[in-house]
């Protein structure tokens, strides 16, 4: 194995980010392995290996006995004490044993480990890179698809867009652009895996920070999301500077920054909320577009009473319950919608008129709030 080859594989491994005392382990355990495979030969053996001068050599390690009983693996003291007198009983003899072609295996197992090699540090480094994105947006380019997955490239890697986080309103094509966002990134013997969602409300959040620079930089704090991809999504803002407006900051000159979001999830309806510590108003701003009446809290249960109009409970309770439903997923509160005929029957609104409206339990269209990561 000549030195030009050495320099080679040395400079390799730098350009990879290998370093070079990886490189010479790896290719003395794959010199002996190669060596007992290609010459037949068991017996213990060290490799000697100049990388400045780009030579190998074999040499076989023999224990001294009084008598051998396998030559392989021993020499006698008599032959021992003929290559260095000072031999005794239990040392170990090195016996140059390199073959006349060695040097031809030599090279073609060095090229194998160094690209085992550069393939394992190269894996290390993409899942270096991806593990720190997880959580975070990426753009990428439909590859293929399967029953099970969407192939996603995103550079250097496929990323893998299972069927469970594909927005039931989208097609995907082979070259179609998507947005995708990382929910978790697993190192598997084949190299990393990185596996993306178009329905986590993290994407939701992530499109937000990349329109609108009053989030990015901090002005405009998210507070919460609840999305049903590619329905309606609803978005809770806030900002601790009394000359900004969190909502108008999000929703953008006629509406722009959110058309484009809701262009990028293909047709998504979103509401931005105003967010408040106090969970009456909070509840009541969740329920947009319905107008609210009044909000009755129960701290002990984190429930809430909400009272509309008669021709806006539909509209508050929404098509298939889902606007209580996002509302309360937002909020973090159960929600039970009443309408003011209702409520009025029951004796709680107006709530001079209802002595014991902590007393009232109601059932009518209770959502339950669901955990938002």
């Amino acid at each position: 194995m000549s030195s030009e080859i050495m320099d080679a594989l040395t400079n390799l491994a730098k350009e990879k980010g290998i370093s070079s005392e990886v490189i010479i382990e790896a290719l003395e355990a794959a010199l002996i392995t190669a060596y007992k495979r290609n010459f037949n030969q068991a017996q213990n053996v060290r490799i000697d290996l100049s990388a400045e001068k780009g030579s190998v050599r074999v040499f076989a390690r023999k224990e001294v006995v009084e008598e051998v009983s396998d030559s392989r693996l021993e020499i006698s003291l008599e032959e021992a004490q003929k290559i260095n007198p000072a031999y005794d009983i239990g040392d170990i003899v090195e016996i140059e044993v390199t073959p006349r072609d060695f040097g031809r295996v030599a090279a073609q197992t060095a090229k194998q480990v160094v690209t085992q090699r550069v393939r394992e540090a190269e894996r290390g480094i993409i899942y270096s890179e991806f593990i720190d994105r997880e959580e975070d947006i990426m753009t990428g380019i439909v590859q293929r698809q399967d029953s099970r997955f969407i192939y996603v490239s995103l550079g250097k890697v496929e990323a893998l867009l299972p069927v469970s986080e594909q927005m039931p309103n989208e097609t995907y094509k082979p070259h179609d652009r998507i947005k995708v966002y990382i929910t978790k990134v697993e190192k598997t013997t084949k190299g990393p895996q990185i596996f993306v969602s178009r329905t986590h409300p993290g994407l939701l959040k992530r499109l937000f920070e990349l329109e609108v620079p009053e989030i990015f930089d901090g002005t405009v704090e998210i507070k919460s999301v609840a999305r049903e991809a590619g329905d309606r999504s609803k978005i809770s803002v806030y900002s601790e500077n009394p000359e900004v407006d969190p909502v108008g900051a999000c929703v953008g000159p006629k509406g722009a920054r959110v058309q484009t979001i809701v262009n990028e999830l293909k047709g998504e309806k979103i509401d931005i909320v105003q967010w408040s510590e106090d969970p009456v108003e909070f509840v009541a701003n969740a329920l947009s577009p319905s107008k609210v009446l009044d909000v009755m809290v129960n701290e002990e249960e984190k429930a809430t009473t909400v009272v509309v109009p008669d021709y806006q409970l539909s509209l508050a309770i929404g098509k298939r319950g889902q606007n209580a439903r996002l509302a309360a997923k937002l909020t973090g509160w159960k929600i039970d919608i009443k309408s003011e005929s209702d409520a009025r029957e029951l004796g709680i609104y107006p709530r001079e008129q209802a002595s014991e409206a902590d007393d009232v339990t109601l059932e009518t269209f209770d959502f339950d709030t669901e955990e938002i990561e």
